[in-house]
């Protein structure tokens, strides 16, 4: 198995329980609440992480280098997504994730300076238009203001994907996420102490399983292996594997959520896995 592609792909497997989480959150939960909570719970248990493990202040360029990870994963596509899913199913939401690993590879030529042979650029098309294809059969698209969200939402963690995997060259990754949401906490817990009054404790406790998901294991441990995949791995080739999170993510709404499924999919996971292992071999 080659460098990053295991480290990866448990990150993926991790994100792809994001969508149906948030989904079941703000089902019943304040969608702002949903968005700064879980920044702020996971602040709270990544600031401990450091205390505990005696983590080293990041120097100057690290320290800028976390603010451009705070603006792609830690505010921009936990806000933007938990907005869109007030008003659209997770499934819809995957087309997000279709797109996602072919920004993530533009984003590594310009943020890393990678150089991604011809070859490669043919299977990351390849696997990104299976899953578009697939998403925007099976999909009714009839909220324009949702769409435009996520796809900024898309931009933006492609952007902090890159920044994030440059600096896990030179610190742990959990370490990069950790300082991006303590760097956040100033924004995340003050918003939610001010929305907590109205949030309804008694919410079922699906709502409230999804909203710990998203805050520990969706915007904090999910990071270590994801940005440790793409350090060791290259941005653009490990970010491929991402092209499987819009199936998982389907599978998982239709076992927890109940969303519609159908055979085709496994036609175009199987296409994209092909596009997958094209790209890998190709970069």
């Amino acid at each position: 198995m080659k460098p990053g592609l295991v480290d990866g792909f448990v990150g993926v497997l991790v994100f792809s329980l994001t969508l149906p989480a948030t989904r079941a959150a703000v089902a019943v939960l304040d969608p702002w609440f949903v968005a700064f909570g879980r920044l702020a719970l996971a602040g709270m248990v990544a600031g401990l992480t450091l205390r505990l493990s005696r983590a080293a202040w990041p120097d100057a360029l690290q320290r800028r280098a976390i603010v451009r990870v705070v603006a792609g994963v830690v505010l921009g596509f936990p806000l933007l997504t938990t907005l869109a899913l007030r008003h659209v199913e997770s499934a819809h939401a995957a087309v997000v994730i279709g797109l996602l690993p072919l920004l993530t590879a533009v984003a590594a030529v310009i943020v890393a300076g990678e150089r991604p042979k011809p070859a490669f650029w043919l299977f990351a098309i390849g696997g990104g238009a299976c899953v578009v294809a697939y998403t925007l059969a099976h999909t009714t698209f009839d909220a324009a203001l949702p769409d435009v969200l996520l796809l900024a939402a898309a931009l933006l963690a492609a952007y902090g994907y890159a920044e994030g995997a440059v600096l896990a060259r030179t610190m742990p990754g959990l370490q990069v996420i950790a300082w991006a949401l303590v760097l956040a906490l100033p924004i995340s817990l003050p918003a939610s102490l001010f929305l907590l009054p109205g949030v309804p404790l008694d919410a079922p406790w699906q709502a409230w399983m999804g909203f710990l998901w998203v805050a520990i294991f969706s915007q904090y441990l999910g990071f270590y292996f994801w940005y440790r995949g793409l350090a060791r791995g290259g941005i653009a080739s490990v970010g491929q594997v991402q092209l499987l999170q819009t199936f998982l993510t389907l599978g998982f709404s239709a076992l927890l959520l109940g969303e519609a499924l159908d055979p085709w999919m496994l036609a175009a996971a199987a296409g994209t896995l092909l596009c997958i292992l094209g790209a890998r071999a190709s970069r």
